[in-house]
């Protein structure tokens, strides 16, 4: 992959700004809930690599309330159908993310890859993925962990890695919009 596809950015760009402007009462809504349930503003932003191996803020709505940092009820809910995640449409409209590719993690992950993995910084980081897809529940899987750091270092993050490669190497329209439509199909 010399050159980022063009057909992502038409994709991208072709879903998201629809998409923003169709979901704005909604995004305004959950906004107004998360701040109200969590603390204002509703957002919680955090650092994340990005494309590259560059830092970029990346946008969700809050889960955790601001003073106890305990998970709301609203907040696993929202959670639960992914609509925290939902924010980051806008990171896809500033260019930082896209709908397919690696989710983005925190630094101390991506950002230390070496060898033939470092390909996946190449990737924009996105909205799903077939990692996240399969380690939708990742966060119930961990709680079930006796060391849940050790096993994500140790398992999740390198099988994570492993399927971002093979995206890597598969990159196409084709194999974007079978990633897109099983997600869809998962969040029923």
């Amino acid at each position: 992959m010399k050159k980022y596809p063009w057909w992502k950015a038409m994709m991208d760009y072709g879903i998201v700004l629809p998409a923003i402007l169709a979901l704005l009462p909604v995004l305004m809504i959950l906004f107004f809930v998360a701040s109200l349930d969590t603390g204002f503003p509703g957002i919680f932003m955090q650092e994340r690599i990005g494309q590259y191996g560059k830092v970029f803020i990346i946008y969700k709505f809050r889960t955790y309330h601001a003073v106890t940092h305990t998970k709301s009820p609203i907040g696993n809910w929202m959670r639960k159908y992914k609509l925290d995640e939902l924010p980051q449409l806008f990171n896809i409209l500033k260019g930082e993310m896209s709908l397919v590719g690696p989710r983005p993690d925190i630094p101390g992950y991506y950002d230390i890859l070496t060898g033939e993995d470092r390909l996946i910084l190449r990737l924009k980081p996105g909205l799903t993925s077939e990692a996240g897809i399969k380690f939708r529940n990742e966060e119930k899987l961990l709680s079930i962990q006796k060391n849940p750091l050790r096993y994500n270092d140790e398992v999740l993050f390198p099988e994570k890695v492993k399927l971002n490669l093979e995206y890597f190497y598969q990159l196409s329209f084709k194999k974007d919009t079978q990633i897109l439509l099983q997600t869809f199909s998962v969040l029923k």
